[in-house]
């Protein structure tokens, strides 16, 4: 109890501290910075456009040349927006807007002095290249939510649900509209046929939506906007314009049923005497994904037995810190939608790494089975085993009313996994995966024009544990959270709060296993305010983060504090990098927006990390400063410095004692060229050094992008990093009770290479590729053991093993130590050089036949091996590997039809 109330109160003084230094500092920059970033711009006045009912709907073709467009009026007198905020556009747009009871038709005519070089790219949807036009439309008029629809000349679509007043936007959603374009002398036309079921409003007889028109110039570079919104002016849909006219709308229920079925065959290297492993396998599969209507605010999406063999591999990475690679999620039901279930703990801006913890991480959805069990030629035993949890089965239920209440609800339900084990011709099933059962509810609640907002999350996780193998796992678990955002003074002010609270129960094994994990380090002997219960059946934990921000055209600012509980377990559904941490945030930023010397725009940054654990030891200070803009020669130009003060580790040593890491330089560099070019080149370098050398490394990568033809387009992509430091982290020995921490100079050289090639035969069919091949070797030169942890000279902290201590036995591939040097060998180290070598590709061709309905062809590779003998170059490694026998061709084909009311 003493601890906790410690705890609680270090916290306070901290929040105090921060909020009362940020006020202070506020203060100063405010009195100080320019009239002009405070001042409202004329130009941000609300802008009306009435519409009309049309009895006779235009034809979509292009060309507007129906008599139905008559009946209204242009609109026109654009804003520039990028890159003179303010400024004229470079050149001019105007649009109509029509309607009657099942479409909203857009006419845009998008002038351009030169047509003949008008942009015509191509790619695939929500690849945004080329010139466009975007269409907004706020139609709860929540002043925080919209549906944006994209026309690019060459016919590809772009769509987008908006949310969080602009802050979040989402291109998993794919609704059914329609558009085409043509090019006349005076430059090019998009005609726009939205359906009503695609969008969400109130059943008032007089509506008004929030309206905005986007315009983008790809030769010149430059954005202009309908209703002009700042830059950096911290809104977007609250900015919007208005559409006026809408009268006897009725909403439309959306009804879309997709079943779907898949052919897949799967080959790989046959390997002798193995009963599972004979070279191939083919299966059929069938499903179905549904989206409904419940009303015309809130929508049903469900999956039946989902199939997400389309979708593009995992990027390769390999990390020796020991903490979880977060992953993007890549499935379209998940992705979909996400920006509502969404739950960061922290709004800090300029990153960090405490930004990534989310309460719902949906990749714990149908993830590789918690229990792996190897292949034993030796014992005869051999494996078969499923990489991935199937998922029986998900649903959504979401949806915003016009009151500005938005509702989610996720629930999922993934089937029990066994692994067939056959030993000496006798066959049994283990069980690797329990069923289990994942919810998500997320509730919010707009309040005063989105100017306030106030948020509940809750999530849980139930498996049914069944067998004493699973019982390490938990049987329940069970998150909460609220979040408010408040926004005042025209919305130039920001405050963010959240709060989250944690609870995990099980086994007393479960509940131990997660005391003393990486993360918690409830067992680390120099942890006197945490400790482990071994008697335990439940965890709890908290979170907390409160920041507040200034927002403005030119200056903004932001100041916060964060800290998760020794307690907090979100991994089970949510993603947590670390516990029992303390942080302290600063960020600032300047930037010109309008040219300046060689500059078309011009910005700054600065950032300052501090952290503690909640026995007040601090952990970490940093500051950097970094720069970003864009030259008048349309190339891009960045870079930054960091400097660490100081660096603490209570995970370095896994469960041991707290550790310091030397202190040092950071530092990063990009330069691109114009992104409007055929061919394109970026160049991307960051390295550091730490004070007193024992740390350095250096990355530079490179990507050259060839825009071939308008329908296709490529890039080859290649990094190398050579990191090298002098306490790479390699074990933990016990020798007469007492633990030896073993860490060792690692030179680390990582080598990979990322082709992707797109191309679109027409706007509906298109051919994707992805390949990665990725090395990355680690070759250990000097094996020492911790002596002084938190010790500033790293000689006294990390004291390397003489000659007489330490030999390589090379019959038992591994290190023997004598360190007491008595001629007995205290204890034994496995070779920790290694080589990770990996490919990932797929090879999609998509097919659209009708809207909404798809044909796929795809090919994916794959293959992975981990070694401990190292021998000859890094390339001869990657070309050994590369094809070796653990590659894995698979062949699928899958065709979908959507129905739809």
């Amino acid at each position: 109890m003493t601890a906790v109330y410690l705890s609680r109160s270090l916290i306070l003084r901290v929040l105090v501290a921060t909020i009362f230094c940020g006020l202070s500092l506020f203060s100063s920059l405010v009195a100080s910075s320019q009239p002009a970033d405070i001042e409202v711009d004329p130009l941000s006045q609300k802008r009306i456009y009435t519409t009309a009912f049309t009895q006779n709907p235009p034809q979509i073709d292009g060309l507007i040349s129906d008599k139905a467009w008559s009946t209204v009026k242009w609109s026109s007198a654009f804003t520039q927006r990028e890159p003179v905020d303010g400024g004229q556009p470079t050149s001019e747009t105007a649009f109509k807007v029509l309607y009657n009871d099942r479409y909203v038709f857009i006419a845009a005519r998008c002038y351009d002095a030169e047509p003949d070089n008008i942009v015509k790219r191509m790619s695939r949807r929500d690849g945004f290249d080329g010139d466009w036009v975007e269409v907004n439309i706020d139609s709860y008029h929540d002043m925080r939510t919209a549906f944006s629809f994209t026309a690019s000349v060459s016919g590809v679509k772009g769509d987008e649900l908006v949310s969080r007043d602009g802050n979040d936007w989402d291109s998993s959603w794919n609704p059914i509209w329609n558009f085409k374009t043509s090019i006349d002398s005076a430059g090019w036309i998009a005609e726009i046929a939205i359906p009503l079921s695609q969008l969400r409003f109130d059943k008032s007889t007089e509506k008004i939506w929030g309206f905005q028109v986007t315009r983008r110039d790809f030769r010149n570079e430059s954005r202009s906007n309908w209703q002009y919104i700042p830059q950096n002016s911290g809104y977007w849909v609250s900015g919007f314009g208005e559409l006026h006219g809408l009268n006897n709308i009725k909403p439309k229920r959306q009804i879309e049923i997709q079943p779907y079925v898949v052919g897949k065959y799967e080959t790989s290297e046959k390997i002798e005497n193995h009963p599972f492993r004979d070279g191939s396998e083919a299966n059929l599969s069938v499903g179905l994904d549904g989206k409904i209507g419940v009303t015309n605010d809130l929508t049903l999406d469900f999956t039946i037995n989902p199939d997400f063999g389309q979708v593009e591999a995992d990027p390769s990475a390999l990390n020796l810190d020991g903490f979880e690679i977060f992953f993007e999620e890549r499935r379209p039901f998940f992705v979909e939608n996400r920006n509502l279930f969404n739950y960061n703990i922290t709004s800090a801006r300029g990153g960090g790494p405490f930004n990534g913890d989310n309460l719902f991480y949906s990749r714990r959805i149908g993830a590789r089975p918690h229990v792996r069990i190897f292949d034993d030629p030796a014992q005869a035993i051999y494996v078969d085993q499923p990489d991935f949890s199937s998922i029986l089965g998900a649903a959504k239920f979401s949806g915003k009313t016009k009151s500005g209440f938005s509702i989610g609800i996720l629930e999922s339900v993934t089937q029990d996994e066994y692994a067939n084990v056959r030993t000496n011709n006798t066959e049994e099933k283990r069980p690797v995966e329990p069923l289990t059962n994942y919810n998500v509810l997320r509730l919010i609640q707009d309040f005063d024009e989105g100017n306030t907002v106030i948020g509940l999350i809750g999530t849980g996780v139930v498996r049914d544990i069944d067998d004493a193998s699973l019982t390490f796992l938990h049987q329940k678990a069970f998150s909460g959270g609220m979040d408010v955002l408040h926004r005042w003074n025209d919305r130039r002010w920001q405050l963010n709060a959240r709060f989250v609270g944690s609870r995990v129960s099980g086994s007393a094994n479960a509940i131990t296993r997660t005391q003393s994990s990486f993360g918690h380090g409830f067992g680390r002997p120099d942890a006197d305010h945490i400790e482990i219960d071994s008697t335990a059946t439940s965890l709890s934990g908290t979170g907390a983060d409160l920041s507040i921000r200034r927002l403005g055209r030119r200056f903004q600012i932001q100041l916060g504090g964060t800290y998760r509980s020794p307690g907090l377990e979100l991994n089970d559904i949510g993603f947590l990098r670390n516990a029992d941490e303390i942080n302290q945030y600063l960020w600032a930023r300047y930037r010109w927006l309008e040219p300046v010397s060689i500059f078309r725009n011009l910005g700054f940054n600065f950032k300052q990390n501090s952290r503690w654990d909640f026995s007040g030891q601090s952990l970490y200070q940093s500051v950097s400063i970094d720069m970003f803009s864009n030259l008048k020669n349309f190339w891009s130009l960045g870079g930054g410095l960091t400097i660490e003060f100081n660096d603490v580790s209570n995970t370095w040593l896994r469960s041991g004692p707290s550790f310091r890491k030397p202190q040092g330089l950071g530092g990063f560099l990009n330069l691109g060229t114009d992104t409007r070019k055929k061919i394109r080149q970026n160049l991307n370098m960051n390295g550091g050094r730490s004070f007193d050398g024992s740390v350095y490394s250096l990355r530079v990568g490179t990507t050259t992008s060839i825009q071939a033809s308008d329908g296709l387009s490529f890039s080859i992509g290649g990094s190398f990093n050579r990191a090298h430091r002098e306490d790479q982290y390699i074990t933990t020995l016990v020798s007469d009770d007492e633990k030896r921490y073993i860490v060792g100079e690692i030179l680390r050289k990582t080598l990979s290479f990322t082709v992707r090639g797109n191309y679109n035969i027409t706007p509906d069919l298109t051919l994707q590729y992805y390949g990665q091949p990725f090395i990355s070797r680690g070759i250990y030169s000097d094996i020492k053991f911790v002596n002084q942890p938190l010790a500033q000279d790293v000689n006294e902290r990390i004291p390397a093993f003489n000659s007489n201590q330490i030999i390589f036995n090379h019959e038992l591939d591994g290190f023997e130590i004598d360190e007491n040097e008595n001629g007995i060998v205290d204890y034994t180290i496995s070779n920790p050089n290694f080589d990770f070598v990996q490919f990932r590709s797929n090879l999609v061709l998509r097919w659209e036949y009708i809207p909404g309905s798809e044909l796929f062809l795809v090919w994916s590779q794959g293959s992975s091996v981990f070694q401990n003998r190292v021998s000859g170059s890094i390339f001869d490694a990657l070309d050994a590997n590369l094809w070796n026998d653990s590659l894995v061709n698979t062949f699928l084909i899958k065709a979908t039809y959507r129905f739809t009311n």
